[in-house]
């Protein structure tokens, strides 16, 4: 088949043959993209104190209100050592809330409280405009296309949280 000729067919050859340096392209551009998608909320987190975690806790309890800490210990990743610390602070200062859970004792349940969702609400406004903005300047089957990369490169344990996230609505 002809170089240029347009056929999706080339174009689908073309992606299955990607070079090392179109790889590490693509690995610069995440990065950069990453710094940019952060540097709001982290101008906002700094001015609290806070850091990149206490975001994604704050982001998580608000995207399942009730979640148990070793569910959000499953999501994030951290030590509960790391997680006790954030979400002690996040308690003290009044943007979380921990109940006991109501099937099991043990359970902490977790939930934001009305200033938690205005902090939440704070955080990611930035975040989606600057989202909204890219889908829009790249068209809707980029933005399939880009959604269909981010979940290929998730393991497996984490791409059921995230289907269960997407799942649970807006």
């Amino acid at each position: 088949m002809a170089e240029g000729s347009g056929s999706s067919g080339q174009r689908g050859e073309d992606l299955l043959f990607l070079t090392d340096e179109q790889l590490r392209k693509g690995i610069e551009a995440m990065f950069f993209a990453y710094r940019g998608f952060t540097a709001d909320p982290d101008r906002i987190l700094e001015k609290h104190g806070y850091g990149r975690a206490h975001h994604r806790a704050i982001h998580f309890i608000n995207r399942s209100p009730g979640t148990t800490v070793n569910n959000l210990l499953d999501i994030l990743g951290v030590t509960k050592q790391s997680l006790n610390r954030v979400l002690r602070t996040l308690i003290e200062d009044g943007l979380v809330e921990s109940r006991v859970g109501t099937r099991d004792k043990r359970e902490r349940n977790l939930f934001l409280t009305e200033s938690g969702r205005a902090f939440e609400e704070e955080l990611s406004r930035a975040q989606r405009a600057r989202m909204r903005a890219a889908y829009r300047s790249a068209g809707p089957e980029a933005v399939a296309g880009f959604r269909k990369v981010l979940e290929s490169m998730m393991d497996a344990d984490l791409r059921r949280h995230f289907n269960k996230l997407k799942d649970s609505g807006p």
